[in-house]
C-alpha cells in the first residue's frame, strides 16, 4: 500500500517536474538567445515552440526506450485530441475564437495531413503485407521532412507579416549568464526525472488496476503534458489574443506528430498498438470538425455552443477509453 502511494505521488510529481522543467528551459534558453542577439521571431519559432512540446517529447523518448509503446502513442494522440476538444473547447466557452484565413486554409489542413501521415505509417501492413509492424526510422525521417516544411512555412509567414509570435507573449527577462545556465540545466534535469517518474508511474498504475498503458497516457499524461498549451490558450483568450490561442493548439498538434513521433522513432522504432486506428480516426474527425465549424454560418470562428460540443465530445472519448480499458 505504501509503495502504491509512493508511485502515485511520483507520477503526479513527474508531471509537475515536466511542466516546471519545460518552463525553466524555455525561460533560460530565451534569455540566453536574447543576450546573443537572436530575434524574437526566431525565439518564438524555435525555443518557445519546442519548449512547450518538451514534456511530450521526453515522455515519448523514455516510453520508447522502455518498450512502453502504448504510452508513446497514447501521449501523442491523447494530447492532440485534448488540444482540439478540451483546450479549444474551453477557450471557445471563454470567448468566441476567431480563425485567421491562413490558419483555416493552411495550418489546420497541415494538422490534418499530419494525422493522415500517421495513419499511413501506422498501417503499412496494408501495403507490405506484414502482421507485426513499427514506425521505423525511415518513417521518422519522413515525418521530420514534413516538419521542416512546416517550420519553413511558419518562419516565412512570421517574417513576411512581421507579426509578434508566441515568444512575444512571455517576458524575456535580462538575466546574468550564471542564472541562465542554472535555469537551462535545472530545466533539463527536471525534464529527465519528470519523464522517468511519469512513465514509471503510468506503467505501475496500468498494471495495478489492469488498465492499458494507452488509457493512462491518453488521459492523465496527455492532459498533464497539454497543460502548457491549455494555460497559454486560456490566458490568450482572456487577453483577447485569439490568434495565439489557436496557433498554439494547431502548431502543437503538428509538432507532436511530425517532430516528437518522428524523433522518437528515429531513436528507437516504435511498435504500433493493434487498436490504434480508432483513436487516429477520432483525432482526424476532431480536426475535420474544427475545420467544418469554422465555416458554419460563414463566421470563421468557434462560438460557445461549439466549444461546449467539443467538451462533451472529449468527455465521450474519455468514457470510451475507460470502457475499453
Amino acid at each position: 500500500m505504501i509503495e502504491a502511494y509512493i508511485q502515485y505521488l511520483s507520477f503526479i510529481g513527474g508531471i509537475i517536474l515536466l511542466i516546471m522543467g519545460a518552463n525553466y528551459l524555455v525561460e533560460g534558453a530565451s534569455s540566453l538567445a536574447k543576450r546573443l542577439g537572436v530575434s524574437t521571431i526566431i525565439i518564438g519559432l524555435t525555443i518557445v515552440a519546442f519548449g512547450t512540446s518538451m514534456p511530450e517529447l521526453v515522455v515519448n523518448i523514455v516510453a520508447a526506450s522502455r518498450g512502453a509503446t502504448e504510452v508513446a502513442f497514447g501521449n501523442i494522440i491523447g494530447s492532440n485530441i485534448s488540444n482540439i476538444l478540451l483546450v479549444l473547447g474551453i477557450t471557445a466557452i471563454i470567448t468566441n475564437v476567431s480563425i485567421k484565413r491562413n490558419t483555416t486554409w493552411k495550418e489546420i489542413p497541415f494538422a490534418l495531413l499530419s494525422v493522415i501521415v500517421l495513419f499511413v505509417v501506422a498501417n503499412k501492413f496494408m501495403i507490405e503485407g506484414i502482421e507485426i509492424f513499427f514506425i521505423t526510422r525511415i518513417d521518422g525521417i519522413i515525418m521530420l521532412l514534413f516538419f521542416s516544411i512546416f517550420i519553413y512555412y511558419a518562419f516565412m509567414m512570421a517574417k513576411a507579416s512581421k507579426e509578434r509570435v508566441e515568444a512575444d507573449e512571455i517576458q524575456i527577462k535580462k538575466r546574468n549568464i550564471f542564472l541562465i545556465l542554472l535555469m537551462i540545466i535545472g530545466g533539463l534535469i527536471g525534464l529527465y526525472f519528470g519523464g522517468e517518474l511519469t512513465v514509471n508511474g503510468a506503467v505501475f498504475i496500468a498494471e495495478q488496476f489492469g488498465l492499458s498503458q494507452f488509457l493512462i497516457s491518453a488521459t492523465i499524461i496527455a492532459i498533464g503534458t497539454s497543460l502548457p498549451e491549455l494555460v497559454t490558450s486560456v490566458i490568450a483568450a482572456f487577453k483577447k489574443n485569439i490568434d495565439l490561442a489557436v496557433g498554439n493548439v494547431i502548431g502543437s498538434n503538428i509538432f507532436n506528430i511530425f517532430w516528437i513521433l518522428g524523433v522518437t522513432s528515429i531513436i528507437n522504432p516504435v511498435p504500433v498498438p493493434n487498436f490504434i486506428n480508432f483513436d487516429i480516426l477520432f483525432l482526424a474527425i476532431s480536426t475535420i470538425l474544427l475545420f467544418t465549424f469554422i465555416f458554419i454560418g460563414g463566421k470563421r470562428e468557434l462560438d460557445r455552443k461549439e466549444g461546449t460540443f467539443f467538451i462533451i465530445l472529449y468527455l465521450a472519448y474519455i468514457i470510451f477509453l475507460i470502457i475499453r480499458g
